[in-house]
């Protein structure tokens, strides 16, 4: 074996077989340069054909030239540059054409969607539609709604009274909205409230005037003309003045009389029903009232009381036979048209006080007190008062009934008194409960 090792050929090692194939590859890239500066400058041919003739000669030791043409080519880039702009500004205003496009076909586009339809014994009319929804975001789908559609706030009962809501929205679009308050009013205590919104205008009063300035206001009975009063049996204020002068029944019949037994509301403790507003004031440390609702505040004396005190009240009220809301607005208090029935709009733990007298009694259906009940613990802040302000009920009831309710409920008491409701006969067995109640710190 040793002998055969020795008379073969010796093979060429791998070592010199890739320096030989770097030497050929390094000349032929020189050769490559050499003969593209060769063609290119415009000095030679190649196979007989003229290169320079078709292609531009570059002097690459002519840097005037050179210079030249980086120029032109920068030139020729800054106009290109200029165009694109020009483009994209066109772009985003045909962009902004077709969303406003987008957003007006949206807007105006009839309600498609079948389940306005289901909502109602038959098919209902185009107006309800439209106040009825759902309908499409301009945009799409938002993750603040969890939606691509928005439907209005409408009461759920307003679909039981079909007739009726499409006599409400029967009006001339951008036209005067008919004159049917007490109608509007009466369809919201049967349950359906919110109503719908319309398209239409409220008639303005004739010969307006503007209301007394604040404070001067609070105590100020308004113009006449400062409303319309075809809703109303009275058509002044003088006469809402009187009707505490005459027989009859008449819901808050004296509380348009600023000048009477309403001046002196809640001024002082009367008797272990009636707390002075100041007294109440007292229990609480100094300047913590700030806000608050009065439920069914009649014309707004509640308010205008603690309005003098520096705290700001919201009143609910309706207008049964008279202008409670107009008349609470012209005291410089704010009105809310809203009926007992109607969930708070208020975040929870916000206010400083509730305040409701008379309004929140046996009246009301059990169940639906004590979902009002807890409301009210739900918009009150942590400390709140819950001044129950003379809750009347049958006396069997009182605490078979009403008492294991409030307990429910969670209010530490402050104050608790019970009495005799004579105005009616001993009789009747009917009893006053007044109470200041306190939202637990936690």
């Amino acid at each position: 074996m040793g002998s055969k090792d020795h008379d073969s050929p010796k093979k060429p090692s791998h070592q010199q077989a890739t320096i030989k194939s770097k030497i050929k590859i390094l000349i032929l890239l020189v050769l490559t340069n050499f003969f593209s500066i060769y063609l290119f400058s415009g000095s030679g041919s190649a196979f007989g054909v003229k290169i320079w003739r078709y292609t531009p000669s570059m002097h690459v030791w002519d840097s005037e030239k050179l210079v030249l043409e980086l120029n032109n080519t920068r030139a020729r880039l800054s106009d290109s540059h200029a165009q694109l702009s020009a483009l994209h500004s066109q772009l985003s205003t045909a962009n902004s054409l077709l969303e406003t496009l987008i957003t007006e076909t949206s807007r105006l586009a009839p309600v498609s969607n079948n389940r306005t339809s289901d909502m109602w014994a038959r098919e209902p009319s185009e107006e309800l539609k439209f106040a009825m929804g759902p309908h499409k975001l301009p945009f799409g789908f938002t993750a603040n709604l969890g939606s691509d559609e928005l439907y209005p706030a409408v009461g759920h009962a307003c679909q039981n009274f079909q007739d009726e809501v499409e006599q409400f929205l029967n009006y001339t679009i951008g036209g005067e909205c008919p004159s049917d308050e007490v109608f509007a009013q009466r369809l919201m205590l049967k349950g359906c409230e919110p109503l719908p919104r319309r398209r239409c205008k409220p008639r303005a009063p004739a010969g307006y005037v503007e209301p007394h300035p604040y404070p001067k206001s609070l105590w100020s009975i308004p113009p006449d003309t400062s409303i319309t009063w075809d809703a109303y049996t009275c058509k002044n204020y003088s006469c809402l003045v009187d009707h505490g002068k005459h027989p009859g029944s008449y819901d808050c019949k004296d509380c348009f009389n600023l000048f009477d037994r309403e001046k002196k509301r809640w001024m002082h403790e009367e008797s272990e029903l009636d707390y002075a507003m100041d007294g109440v004031l007292s229990l609480m440390s100094k300047g913590t009232i700030r806000i608050g609702l009065d439920i069914g505040g009649g014309s707004g004396t509640f308010a205008a009381r603690m309005s003098e005190r520096n705290i700001t009240i919201v009143t609910t009220s309706m207008n049964f036979d008279g202008p409670f809301n107009s008349f609470i607005a012209s005291r410089g208090l704010i009105p809310m048209h809203m009926s007992v029935a109607h969930r708070l709009p208020f975040f929870d733990n916000t206010l400083d006080i509730v305040h409701s007298m008379h309004v929140l009694s046996n009246w009301i259906p059990e169940v639906m007190l004590e979902f009002t009940l807890f409301d009210i613990y739900r918009v009150l802040r942590p400390g709140g008062l819950f001044w129950l302000d003379h809750f009347f009920c049958i006396g069997t009831k009182l605490n078979s009934t009403y008492v294991p309710i409030f307990e429910r409920i969670g209010f530490y008491r402050i104050r608790w008194n019970a009495g005799r409701k004579l105005d009616r006969g001993i009789e009747r067995n009917e009893w006053y409960l007044s109470a200041l109640l306190q939202k637990p710190m936690s």
